[in-house]
């Protein structure tokens, strides 16, 4: 069985949003510091992008691979790029990473293959 990454992130995203407005104090929070902390400086967003990414799949976190697959796609990471952090976590979080480093495959294949829905 196969997680629709596309669909869990738009679900998410809704379900984030209602917290937002219920719960705003640490909901803004958290999105001011998730602004600040992958915008371009001395590294790009990109790769920025792709170091959450890695973190994600070491801390198992399906939810942190849907959304930063579709960041770092649509900050332009190429599948390579994908794959090669993918390789990072994996050595970092060791077999258990790579049982989630299958589900970043599949967010990847699938974000790529939808590109109007990563600049949503």
């Amino acid at each position: 069985m196969t997680t629709d990454y596309v669909g869990y992130e738009k679900h998410l995203e809704e379900r984030l949003t209602q917290l937002g407005r219920e719960l705003p104090g640490p909901m803004t929070g958290f999105a001011r510091l998730h602004k600040k902390a992958v915008e371009d400086g001395a590294l790009s967003a990109k790769t920025k992008e792709l170091m959450a990414l890695a973190v994600s799949i070491a801390a198992r976190c399906e939810g942190c691979i849907a959304y930063h697959v579709r960041d770092a796609v649509k900050a332009g990471a190429t599948r390579q790029e994908l794959l090669e952090t993918i390789g990072v976590a994996i050595m970092m979080g060791g077999g258990p990473a790579s049982m989630y480093a299958a589900h970043a495959l599949d967010a990847i294949e699938q974000f790529m293959a939808a590109p109007e829905q990563v600049t949503s």
